[in-house]
């Protein structure tokens, strides 16, 4: 007979983690947020058996060896392409998503900016300036643009009901039908085109997919209005980036916001950097705040050890 499970509904959790480079950050907010939880820095394990939940982002094959005890996964960033990746990653152990308000907040924060920068012609401004320009330019009201958000998850909604209350018209795009009476919304291939030539402003939050990879090119960019303007804040595998700068230097789009990419850090020679109608950041949108992050982790252990589910679990296969 071997040695007895350890399971978190039965013993104190012991937590590994593999965290993007702001360990003591994680380990501080876990003691203030959950004192009882034994926090264990991977590759430090100790006894491999006794380690029964994990918060990790972008974990190596090996970092699941000998984790037979293994019970949740949770996810650093909302995102979950960088675990899905891992070829050793456990088929049958349930991984959370993380959803806490910081998070969305800042990814809310980061979307409205640059809507607004679009909307309100500030990039069109800026260019005057470098020219000694001084000319009004005619401002549609947000009543009359329609800002199109493609990938209708938690972080898509939260933006859509500010970009509402501002009085944009906002449509949505998911892959599968969901009912949501306060938004239009479009789902699945067959609706892709119909969502895009209403866009003039369209804010891509989008998953790392095999369905979303270069879902934007150079047929459906030319499905935006003329002149419409595209913010990318979901994947950088989501837009071709060859087909995206062709229709900047065609004219069919007036201007693109990016903060991820296809490759990062973005290398030093890419045409991005220097071309005039991109604006880029470095993958910042929003950054998981370790206190409000450790708190909804805590929350989560806490009800499953008592008999309750685990909140937002991550379905393959399911819509975006």
């Amino acid at each position: 007979m071997g040695p007895a499970k350890i399971m978190l509904t039965q013993d104190n959790p012991v937590m590994l983690l593999k965290t993007d480079a702001r360990d003591q950050e994680w380990i501080s907010a876990f003691a203030a947020a959950m004192p009882e939880l034994e926090v264990r820095v991977w590759p430090q394990v100790g006894d491999l058996k006794e380690i029964n939940c994990a918060l990790l982002w972008n974990p190596p094959v090996e970092l699941f060896n000998g984790l037979e005890n293994l019970e949740v996964i949770f996810s650093i960033g909302a995102g979950v392409d960088s675990l899905l990746a891992c070829s050793a990653l456990p088929a049958k152990v349930p991984i959370v998503r993380m959803v806490e308000p910081e998070l969305t907040a800042g990814m809310v924060e980061f979307c409205l900016f640059q809507v607004l920068r679009f909307h309100r012609l500030m990039h069109c401004y800026e260019r005057q300036k470098a020219q000694y320009a001084w000319q009004e330019l005619p401002q549609l009201p947000a009543r009359d643009t329609t800002v199109g958000v493609m990938g209708m998850g938690v972080l898509g909604l939260a933006l859509a009901k500010q970009l509402q209350s501002l009085n944009y018209n906002v449509i949505g795009y998911r892959r599968q039908s969901k009912p949501n009476d306060a938004i239009e919304m479009f789902c699945g291939e067959a609706q892709v085109e119909a969502f895009l030539r209403q866009a003039a402003i369209l804010v891509m939050l989008l998953p790392a997919t095999e369905q979303t990879r270069h879902i934007i090119n150079r047929e459906t960019l030319a499905m935006l209005p003329p002149k419409a303007c595209l913010v990318n804040a979901g994947r950088g595998e989501s837009i071709n980036e060859q087909d995206l700068l062709m229709a900047l230097d065609s004219g069919q789009l007036q201007a693109a916001a990016l903060d991820v990419f296809g490759q990062e850090p973005l290398p030093t020679d890419h045409p991005f950097w220097s071309h005039p109608g991109i604006f880029l950041t470095p993958h910042i949108a929003s950054i998981t705040h370790p206190p409000t992050a450790c708190r909804y982790i805590a929350d989560a252990l806490q009800a499953y050890r008592v008999g309750g589910a685990w909140p937002n679990l991550v379905e393959t296969g399911s819509g975006y």
